[in-house]
């Protein structure tokens, strides 16, 4: 069929006019007039959901029905059994509506609001879970990664949302996501990226460069990998050393070679010739030699407690001859003049008058 198009196709006619959307086109809905004798069999889906949904769902359960009323899909909640089921009427004439209501279903199961959910059941909508649960091994690790993925106040999830224009919901070890087809796969790689260790801020970078060049035209059908930033991956930890280090030899295909025994080493040396007798006396010689040796280190060893210490050479003190200064004898002259006069009492040359206190007239002045 695509050669058939290919051939019927004018001649001036380029490839990128091909592959290229109109601006502003838009798929016909489906309505009753294309399949009016409506589906043959019956189809169904069921989904469980977790305990603590369960009063939400009892809400927004009238909601849910009149939302699938429209497409004439049955949906039935059962709350022991804990699980909700869709399935098509005789009435249902759209065959991709019953998909539609189980991804419906399965976003009310993974926490996301009615008035998300209900978005799927559009026709230019998708939905997309990924499971994250088993892609790290320890659960530090997990819930930090997970954390990473929402931001501090949510605010890397907030912007992943504006740059794809999906609504996504992190709960528990799955990530939900809504919206269009495009956005959910760049939603999916940040995901798995960000559980590999890559933070989302490089990813968001991406995003945001993507978004600016997407609305140059001329730039459309170009490559933009010199664009776009090349992130490479630092490992900061250095890897401690040990402390042996082993030096692996070069290899060889010939065996090594034996070690000698000492029968080997008696013939080297001339001894395996010799008697029994001989080798019996060197042996004991070597010996004798051995334990005068020992011998004397244990009697140094002994002597050494016998040793008086050195003791320091005693300093005599000698007092310091004063420093060379100037002498200055009238000061030293008038110092020994006053010395005299002090000692023998000589008068002063200006005698001061001697005054009677006023407490004595006044003791006379009575008498």
């Amino acid at each position: 069929r695509a050669s058939y198009y290919l051939q019927r196709r004018p001649r001036n006619m380029d490839n990128s006019q091909l592959f290229t959307v109109p601006d502003g086109w838009k798929e016909p809905a489906f309505t009753k007039e294309d399949n009016p004798k409506g589906l043959l069999e019956e189809s169904s889906f069921a989904t469980l959901f977790p305990k603590y949904r369960e009063a939400y769902l009892k809400e927004c359960w009238p909601l849910v029905q009149k939302a699938l009323g429209d497409s004439h899909i049955k949906a039935t909640l059962d709350l022991i059994e804990g699980s909700i089921t869709v399935c098509t009427t005789k009435k249902t004439f759209d065959p991709y509506a019953v998909v539609r209501a189980r991804d419906f279903i399965k976003l009310l199961a993974r926490s996301v609001p009615f008035e998300q959910a209900v978005r799927i059941l559009e026709d230019d909508m998708a939905c997309d879970i990924t499971k994250i649960g088993t892609l790290v091994r320890t659960r530090e690790r997990f819930v930090k990664r997970r954390q990473r993925l929402i931001g501090p106040k949510g605010s890397t999830l907030k912007a992943l949302e504006l740059l794809t224009n999906c609504y996504i919901m992190v709960q528990g070890n799955t990530v939900s996501a809504l919206g269009p087809f495009n956005g959910l796969k760049e939603v999916r790689k940040v995901v798995l990226d960000t559980m590999k260790n890559i933070h989302p801020i490089y990813n968001i970078k991406t995003l945001m460069i993507k978004r600016e060049l997407s609305k140059d035209p001329e730039l459309r059908l170009q490559s933009w990998e010199k664009f776009l930033p090349n992130f490479r991956h630092k490992n900061l930890t250095k890897r401690k050393e040990p402390k042996k280090k082993t030096t692996k030899k070069e290899y060889t295909p010939f065996p090594p070679q034996q070690p000698e025994s000492q029968i080997d080493k008696e013939l080297a040396t001339g001894e395996f010739f010799l008697r029994e007798s001989v080798k019996k006396r060197k042996k004991m010689e070597e010996i004798k030699v051995k334990q005068a040796e020992a011998l004397t280190k244990r009697q140094e060893e002994r002597n050494r407690a016998f040793i008086p210490p050195k003791e320091k050479p005693v300093m005599k003190k000698t007092n310091k001859a004063p420093s060379e200064a100037k002498i200055d004898i009238e000061a030293i002259k008038a110092k020994v003049r006053k010395a005299k006069t002090k000692k023998l009492g000589a008068p002063s040359v200006n005698p001061v008058p001697q005054t009677t206190p006023a407490y004595d007239k006044k003791k006379k002045n009575k008498g």
